[in-house]
């Protein structure tokens, strides 16, 4: 009797899910460790947490699995993910790392923790596509994508609604504009982001290249239109900056005239950022052929694009440094 599967079975075999790999510049690790820091990178397509740290020189990738992970908080010790139908808190206990460097998985590697993030609460929401999220005196607000608010956790509800935009006359599932991004600033959340000024259910794919608009959360007003597909917006150094992932691009809003001024082109989707110092952090998807991203200018200017995290100095808008994904990790949020 042969020890070998029959052809039938074998072709029934599920196929091997695809490896995680990625390459990086030699300096990420040394930019890392200089910085004092580590990075957090969200996949949900690949359904996966990815911490990007320096180990002795050599960039690690830790990969932790949440059902499609997309916004991220981080505050005095206090880790927020978003995923597919709920939110998952974390709280950086010092104590057990000691305990974690012991354990097997470490203990013959260089790298040594100085924070550990433990699970303390999960809070069930159902699908309402969370996008960007931010800590707000200590009450955890995110972006409700499918009811086009600004939402918080709730006691009762799946949700609390905080605020929505002017031209959205109903709270009601539907993706209507497409909310997705929001700036901190002095302690509140003053802009946000969307793809379209539409009121109907996916009404923003219609103009997705150049519909996308940026709002001023205290005045519900249009500060700036015709942007494509705009995610991430960001107040830093007395400047409001944003990614025009349409265009693979970074800029500036110019507050006064609301007009969108381009630092760099990169590579890819661009869509999550952090700063540190001059350098930005800058998110990369290689974003599918499909309806949802056909016809957008990056689709037409790169044949091939690129899935990573890109380091940008953004006094020069060069590129430093990057970590490119391959296989398994196509698309990135934050």
């Amino acid at each position: 009797m042969s020890d070998t599967a029959p052809e039938s079975e074998a072709a029934e075999a599920p196929p091997a899910d695809p490896p995680l790999r990625s390459v990086h510049t030699s300096n990420l690790p040394q930019i890392l460790e200089q910085g004092r820091c580590s990075l957090l990178v969200t996949t949900y397509q690949a359904g996966k947490l990815v911490v990007l740290r320096n180990d002795k020189g050599v960039l690690n990738t830790h990969f932790r699995n949440f059902l499609k992970p997309m916004g991220l908080a981080v505050q005095d010790g206090k880790l927020a993910v978003g995923c597919h139908i709920d939110v998952w808190e974390f709280h950086n206990v010092p104590a057990v790392c000691a305990k974690l460097d012991e354990s097997d998985e470490y203990k013959d590697t260089a790298v040594r923790h100085d924070a550990c993030f433990m699970p303390r609460r999960s809070h069930t929401t159902g699908d309402m596509q969370i996008h960007e999220m931010a800590w707000i005196d200590q009450e955890l607000w995110f972006v409700n994508t499918a009811f086009s608010c600004l939402a918080t956790r709730s006691e009762i509800n799946s949700f609390e609604p905080r605020w929505q935009p002017s031209f959205v006359t109903d709270l009601m599932p539907g993706d209507l504009c497409h909310l997705n991004g929001l700036a901190v600033q002095e302690g509140r959340i003053k802009y946000v982001t969307a793809l379209g000024e539409t009121n109907t259910p996916g009404g923003w794919r219609e103009n997705k290249r150049d519909g996308g608009i940026l709002i001023d959360v205290d005045s519900n007003e249009v500060i700036t239109r015709g942007l494509s597909m705009p995610h991430s917006p960001r107040w830093y150094r007395n400047q409001l900056w944003l990614l025009e992932s349409g265009n693979g691009g970074i800029g500036i809003i110019d507050l006064q005239s609301g007009k969108y001024e381009e630092v760099a082109q990169l590579p890819g989707f661009t869509r999550g950022i952090s700063f540190l110092g001059p350098l930005a952090f800058i998110g990369l998807s290689q974003v599918r052929e499909s309806a949802v991203f056909s016809g957008i200018p990056l689709v037409e200017r790169l044949e091939e694009r690129t899935c990573g995290v890109w380091v940008l100095n953004i006094e020069t808008g060069e590129t430093v440094a990057f970590c490119r994904f391959e296989d398994a990790v196509q698309e990135i949020f934050a």
